[in-house]
């Protein structure tokens, strides 16, 4: 009796998101990995993290704080060699808060060109003053749709 195709597959990509911005490309190294020979999620949720500040910085204009992750989700494993792309997109932007999507994809070093979405996130950063405190996201014409 063999197994059917399905059971053990996983969805591979052929090409990387066109509706989100490529906002960070890293190769994990020796020294980020786990007893298991994976990727420490730890350091990925850190990428996910410096990702997920690329677009709030813009609109934030100075000090802002991750105060949520409010999703996280592991897919596969990253491993040793992969070539990781963070892809991200503005979800919502409040009086002093914004809220993006991460999508994290792998290419792995044995099979360049297909790629797997290996983890999936959700942050929200508040906008800061010099004390720590929030303060309103000052909205132009480019941001008032949002």
């Amino acid at each position: 009796m063999s197994e059917s195709p399905s059971a053990n597959a996983v969805a591979t990509l052929k090409s990387l998101p066109l509706d989100q911005e490529l906002v960070l490309k890293v190769i994990p190294m020796p020294a980020d990995v786990n007893a298991n020979g994976d990727i420490f999620g730890g350091w990925v949720m850190a990428q996910c993290d410096l990702a997920g500040s690329v677009i709030p910085a813009r609109y934030s204009k100075g000090r802002m704080a991750t105060v949520a992750v409010n999703e996280f989700v592991f897919k596969q494993p990253v491993r040793l060699g992969d070539i990781l792309s963070f892809y991200s997109k503005l979800v919502k932007i409040g009086r002093t808060s914004i809220t993006v999507t991460v999508e994290v994809f792998a290419e792995r070093f044995t099979a360049q060109g297909d790629y797997l979405k290996v983890t999936q996130a959700t942050f929200t950063y508040v906008a800061i003053d010099d004390n720590g405190r929030p303060r309103v996201i000052e909205r132009d014409s480019s941001t008032s749709q949002q």
